[in-house]
């Protein structure tokens, strides 16, 4: 990150931002194209990516998140086009109010400005990030990690020729090359051109971001999900959920890392579930009592409670009550997604209400706390802080707002 970056990141922005939705749908759909007539490029270029991430030693969850493959690609390309068919989130008023003195005020959706993406190894984040962008009017900066740059560098070219194909400037959307701590500092202190940083990794990245920014951060990624199996629960609803928030997709940040389990039903629930999760390779790390219904399974330490593991390893611990899970998650959780299962609504609303999540659900996965998912195309990321926004971040949430005030004179 330079200033010469920064300052065609501004112009570009106001470019985009005067821009006509059809034009910027117009640029997605080229990107969405791209994308599928260079897979062969991009797919050659992500497995020189793969090789350099084995021979560092990478684990197969990291391996997992940087792999693109032609079933990724598609989703990738299909992932922009369900953008470019989301309603246009510019221009909508918000509030129309005329005051006694006969001034009007409305209030309507503007871009953030520009938006720079510091994140880790899914090459996926570069397509999502700047289709989002683009479609909120909002130039990109992004900054992926040393183990993606040639698959960004591949998929971001698509993206910035579709741009430049629609008549738009392609510097809308610019990833840096430098992958070096230094340039992601540069990046956190680039107050004159920098609206937002959104970073999507680990715990250490939104950890470090935090403390060494100045610009304003929107801090995401770091998920630490429970799920709690009341006394109430449907057990084979409740082994489904798990399965499915475990193992489906274990390297994400929706997926389940700790369960808590009501100790009426331990001693019937918890054979079948380590049988269950054996079959899946689960590693199950638990507290004393679940390890005396169990013996197999392996003794959690103090840094499994709220450990994201992003594997397939899970904490479990056993909880006399909802106000004890609700307790733990409160000191544990990381206000990303945690779940009850239960058949008893007054335990789950209490649940919910007192959770202070960004999601929470009752008797469905975590999984689901996603931008497709939750009908907004992608997200930019999981905010799981309160301002300016909160959970996905969508196109709603790439947008602020300012006042158009229309007088005939008025003076104060």
């Amino acid at each position: 990150m330079n200033d010469e970056m920064g300052m065609r990141a501004r112009k570009a922005s106001v470019i985009l931002a005067a821009s006509d939705s059809r034009t910027r749908d117009e640029a997605l759909k080229n990107a969405a194209s791209l994308i599928l007539e260079r897979k062969d490029l991009i797919l050659a270029e992500n497995e020189i990516d793969l090789e350099n991430a084995r021979s560092s030693g990478m684990s197969q969850a990291f391996l997992d998140r940087l792999l693109l493959n032609e079933q990724r690609l598609r989703s990738i390309s299909e992932g922009i086009l369900s953008i470019r068919e989301l309603e246009d989130p510019l221009g909508k008023t918000i509030s129309d109010e005329i005051r006694p003195n006969g001034i009007r005020i409305v209030k309507k959706t503007v871009p953030l400005g520009v938006i720079a993406v510091i994140f880790e190894s899914r090459p996926n984040v570069s397509a999502d990030s700047a289709a989002l962008c683009i479609k909120s009017g909002n130039a990109v900066i992004l900054r992926g990690g040393k183990e993606a740059i040639l698959s960004n560098t591949a998929i971001t070219g698509c993206i910035r020729d579709a741009l430049s194909m629609s008549g738009l400037p392609s510097d809308c959307v610019q990833l840096i090359a430098d992958t070096t701590r230094d340039s992601a500092v540069r990046l956190m202190h680039a107050n004159d051109y920098i609206d937002v940083l959104i970073p999507r990794g680990g715990p250490g990245l939104i950890k470090a971001i935090k403390k060494e920014a100045s610009v304003p951060v929107i801090e995401t990624g770091a998920g630490t999900c429970q799920t709690y199996i009341d006394k109430d629960a449907d057990p084979d609803m409740a082994m489904k959920i798990i399965v499915n928030a475990k193992t489906s997709r274990p390297s994400v940040c929706n997926a389940l890392e700790c369960l808590l389990v009501h100790e009426d039903i331990a001693q019937s629930f918890l054979p079948e579930l380590y049988d269950v999760m054996s079959g899946y390779n689960v590693i199950i790390k638990g507290d004393e009592v679940s390890m005396k219904i169990i013996p197999s399974v392996l003794p959690a330490a103090q840094d499994d409670w709220g450990k994201e593991y992003d594997d397939l390893v899970m904490a479990l611990r056993i909880v006399s009550s909802t106000d004890e899970a609700i307790a733990y998650i409160e000191q544990y959780g990381t206000h990303h997604s945690d779940c009850i299962v239960t058949e008893n609504e007054e335990e789950a609303l209490r649940f919910m209400d007192a959770v202070d999540s960004a999601a929470v659900y009752w008797n469905a996965s975590t999984r689901f706390t996603d931008g497709g998912e939750f009908g907004f195309g992608a997200e930019i990321g999981i905010s799981t802080q309160k301002l300016h926004a909160r959970g996905p971040l969508g196109l709603r949430e790439l947008c602020s707002y300012k006042y158009f005030i229309y007088g005939k004179g008025q003076i104060r």
